[in-house]
């Protein structure tokens, strides 16, 4: 019997799950730890869930979760949660992609794209329940480099722009979004282009962009969509170069994306592949993975890992 079969079968009444709660999430900095605690043991006693609260952060969340996975082999856990944002959710799956231990979200961070996808309900207690009430289901992960993302990965003016809202928050104390807002500024100043080559399906195609986007299976990009990704389990990589070569242009893309979706196909190009090869006339590129930030060494070989993850989250429509 496969891995995945032996965990969900393993998932009676009394579950027995680990959640690993990032203490540096946004909602976490808001309720504090024990206002957390208390609200977290509560909700899942009252749903006759054994479960172990885990407090980390940082570099030791990799670590709680690889030891969680070693009690979920041992028969010791059904499933392990994390409580978070993308970049929290990012670090566990790729701990427990391919080994068919389930995974529960819960949203605590600022964004929560993942959990909104997997159409998670935000309220704490209710994403406790979704989590305990569903059965686990199967999505798509993806990979560059061997490093694993269930969102996407940007190259070109995103990693470019965390990478200067960083630098601006060390040097000058800045918040986040004030931060942001200049290094979006300084991007239209100088935007920054790239020169890759995409090789996919015995074809290579050269480009000078702005803005590659490697998601993980089809995007609605409307801003006011509450599911964004058109399914999760279609074993796709979904590829976007943005074409502009012009800031004021691609800030113009940019709100007519978050609008209207996406229009206008002189503006960009789409690929739909299982695989591709990113190749660039530099040694290291920056690369964004779920929001995280780092250099790595081209070419950057992407991935699909088909239905990688299970899940504990409710139905997708077409289930329902």
């Amino acid at each position: 019997m496969s891995e995945p079969a032996r965990h969900a079968e393993r998932r009676p009444a009394g579950l027995r799950v680990r959640a690993l709660i990032n203490s540096g999430s946004g909602t976490m900095l808001r309720l504090g730890v024990d206002r957390a605690r208390a609200q977290l043991a509560g909700a899942f006693a009252r749903r006759g869930v054994e479960v172990d609260l885990v407090f980390t952060e940082g570099e030791s969340l990799r670590r709680e979760a690889e030891r969680a996975l070693g009690d979920a082999r041992a028969g010791r856990l059904d499933a392990v949660v994390v409580g978070g944002g993308d970049g929290s959710v990012n670090c566990v799956a790729g701990v427990l992609a391919g080994t068919g231990v389930p995974l529960g979200v819960l949203p605590l961070g600022t964004l929560n794209h993942f959990a909104k996808d997997l159409g998670m309900p935000q309220d704490l207690d209710a994403a406790v329940e979704a989590i305990v009430r569903s059965p686990p289901r199967a999505v798509d992960a993806a990979e560059v480099n061997g490093r694993v993302f269930v969102n996407n990965s940007l190259l070109g003016i995103y990693p470019y722009m965390v990478a200067d809202r960083e630098r601006r928050r060390k040097a000058h104390g800045l918040g986040k979004w004030a931060a942001m807002s200049l290094a979006f500024v300084r991007m239209l100043w100088r935007f920054p282009r790239r020169r890759l080559s995409i090789c996919a399906e015995g074809w290579t195609r050269p480009y000078r962009t702005p803005c590659l986007f490697v998601g993980v299976n089809e995007y609605d990009f409307e801003l006011f969509k509450v599911q964004r990704r058109v399914g999760m389990d279609k074993g796709e990589l979904w590829l976007i170069v943005a074409r502009h070569g012009h800031p004021l242009r691609f800030a113009w893309f940019a709100f007519r994306v978050a609008f209207r979706g996406l229009t206008g196909e002189d503006d960009f190009e789409v690929m739909r592949v299982s695989a591709a090869e990113v190749r660039a006339p530099v040694s290291r590129l920056r690369v964004a993975t779920d929001g995280e930030i780092s250099r790595m060494r081209t070419p950057l070989r992407y991935r699909i890992l088909p239905r990688a993850l299970q899940v504990l989250a409710p139905p997708a429509a077409a289930e329902v």
